[in-house]
C-alpha cells in the first residue's frame, strides 16, 4: 500500500511516496538465503565486447538451483564451510559465509535436510546464483 508523506530534511519540506513493505510474500527475497534470479537473456544477445578489457573467466557450470539447495546471495570469496557432508541442518541454520568487499556474509539454508554435496571450496570465487551446497 502507498501513502502520500510530507518530510522535513535541513528545513526544507519534501512530498514523498512511500510504499509499505510489511507483507514480505510479494518480495523477491521472502526468506533469509532465498535469490531471486532474474530470467535468462535470449540466447542471441551479446553484450557488445570492450576492447581493452581482459577475457571473463569462464563461469562454473551449475543447472538451476533445486528446491533445497543452497544458492549464493552475493558476489564474492568463500569465506568459510560450517557444514560437513552428511550434516542434518534445518531451515535457518548457517551453511557457509562469503566475503564480499570486507563483508562477511552468512548463507543460510532455507529448507532443512542433510548436505548432499558441498559444491564449493574456501578460498573460491562465486557468483550470486552459484549453488554453494545441495540438500537432500
Amino acid at each position: 500500500m502507498e501513502r502520500k508523506l510530507r518530510i522535513t530534511v535541513d528545513g526544507r519540506k519534501y512530498d514523498v511516496t512511500v510504499e509499505d513493505l510489511s507483507d514480505v510474500s510479494s518480495l523477491p527475497y521472502s526468506q533469509p538465503g532465498m535469490v531471486y534470479m532474474p530470467p535468462a537473456a535470449p540466447a542471441a544477445y551479446a553484450p557488445p565486447a570492450m576492447a581493452s578489457a581482459a577475457p571473463a573467466p569462464a563461469p562454473k557450470p551449475a543447472g538451476p538451483a533445486a528446491a533445497g539447495d543452497v544458492v549464493c546471495t552475493l558476489g564474492g570469496v568463500v569465506e568459510s564451510i560450517l557444514v560437513t557432508l552428511g550434516q542434518q541442518v534445518n531451515a535457518g541454520d548457517r551453511v557457509a559465509v562469503i566475503e564480499a568487499m570486507k563483508m562477511k556474509t552468512p548463507m543460510v539454508a532455507h529448507a532443512s535436510g542433510k548436505v548432499e554435496a558441498i559444491l564449493v571450496k574456501v578460498g573460491e570465487a562465486v557468483e550470486t546464483g552459484q549453488v554453494l551446497l545441495k540438500l537432500a
